[in-house]
């Protein structure tokens, strides 16, 4: 259960207090805010707090001091060009905050970020709670053999039940002797007759899968940074469903900027300058083969993919 029922309770109650205000709103976000968005198997993300629209991102490319009266369709215009050119400052005047609760090892590799405002929380101050990630069958795959970074076929039958176990089995016990040297009440049944490890020794005993939580602050131009990364498709999966879900939110809130975003970042993709050679000596009727092209094999590799990925440029591939 991602949320306690205190926990729902708390925010009902925030999701109750309406303020007024003079800053453009966003209905369509408004309606989200607060609410947690199961993710994984305890984890969760939920929108806090947001400032800026479509409206901002062009009020701040024109300079303009107000909404203006343009129509929308030139606003959406605006927001694409400049997508498609990567201007980032109007962007950057759109900001969110988001409450997420992940797995330790999700968010070592999220904090590689280094473009947002973040404060976690602390097992120095406070003892973490008793949840773990554990994979769904389907996501408890092999090394891939030929990607370093990737995931193979799914495991099955008896190793796979074998390796659930285990992570089960050492997440729980890892638990048991973190709250064992804490000696604290909560944790564990509590001795008067020993003092207990402090705090910031005994959570290094936990395991990665183990969760936590923090406060998430980004502006659009560095969220969208990071959604263009972790929602691709080669993206861990445990973080994907995370950048997934921000993706989401963003098309509730900036829907300009969104399919914006999805047109010429996330559905798109790059060649480089030796690419480009090629692919006009192919549509002036040149047959190039991968030794004369000037790329290596991972580069004609990844160029191919992304033709035969597009069923209009199939033919080139």
């Amino acid at each position: 259960m991602p949320l306690t029922q205190s926990q729902i309770a708390e925010i009902d109650a925030h999701r109750a207090d309406i303020f007024d205000t003079r800053r453009p709103t966003v209905p369509a976000l408004e309606a989200r805010l607060f609410q947690a968005m199961p993710l994984l198997d305890h984890g969760f993300v939920r929108v806090v707090d947001y400032m800026g629209d479509d409206g901002a991102i062009v009020q701040a490319a024109r300079v303009s001091y107000g909404r203006g009266t343009r129509r929308v369709s030139e606003d959406a215009g605006l927001i694409r060009y400049l997508m498609r050119h990567r201007h980032s400052t109007p962007f950057e005047m759109c900001e969110i905050k988001f409450h997420i609760k992940l797995p330790i090892f999700v968010a070592r590799q999220w904090i590689r970020h280094r473009m947002a405002n973040v404060n976690e929380y602390s097992a120095r101050y406070s003892v973490m709670d008793r949840e773990f990630y554990v994979p769904a069958p389907d996501q408890l795959a092999a090394q891939s053999d030929a990607n370093r970074q990737g995931r193979g076929a799914v495991l099955q039958g008896d190793e796979a039940a074998e390796v659930l176990a285990m992570l089960r089995e050492d997440a729980g016990r890892n638990y048991d002797h973190y709250a064992h040297m804490l000696n604290e009440a909560d944790g564990a049944a509590h001795d008067p007759s020993r003092q207990g490890l402090a705090r910031e020794l005994a959570r290094m005993n936990l395991t990665l899968n183990t969760y936590t939580q923090w406060y998430w602050k980004s502006d659009l131009h560095n969220l969208l940074g990071f959604c263009a990364l972790r929602a691709d498709p080669h993206a861990q999966y445990e973080i994907r469903v995370y950048a997934d879900a921000i993706l989401d939110v963003v098309r509730a809130w900036v829907p300009c900027a969104h399919q914006a975003f999805l047109d010429y970042r996330l559905g798109a993709v790059t060649f480089s300058a030796q690419m480009l050679a090629v692919l006009r000596r192919r549509l002036a009727g040149e047959e190039v083969a991968q030794e004369a092209s000037g790329l290596s094999k991972r580069e004609w590799a990844e160029m191919t993919d992304a033709l035969a990925a597009s069923p209009a440029a199939g033919e080139l591939a």
